[in-house]
């Protein structure tokens, strides 16, 4: 079987879809199979993404790369001094 990646915007859409079936009776396995994907999938991604909309995904995704920079700047701080001056 072969894997398939999921974009970030259609992660949101899937948690919704499966909390919707979930709050009209139906189980997670059951709304997640209805999905098409696994409830172990479905656990992962609304631990990361669970309550989240459109904005702040956006914002998370600037606020990783920022943190990924500073990171850099961090780790190497004699090559940023030489670039600074």
């Amino acid at each position: 079987m072969t894997r398939k990646r999921y974009g970030e915007d259609d992660i949101l859409r899937l948690i919704r879809g499966i909390e919707v079936h979930c709050s009209s009776g139906m189980d997670v396995v059951s709304a997640c199979r209805a999905a098409g994907v696994s409830d172990k999938t479905y656990n992962g991604w609304h631990r990361k993404y669970g309550g989240m909309n459109h904005a702040r995904l956006s914002e998370m995704k600037s606020l990783e790369k920022e943190n990924q920079q500073l990171k850099k700047i961090v780790a190497y701080p004699e090559v940023n001094a030489k670039f600074a001056t």
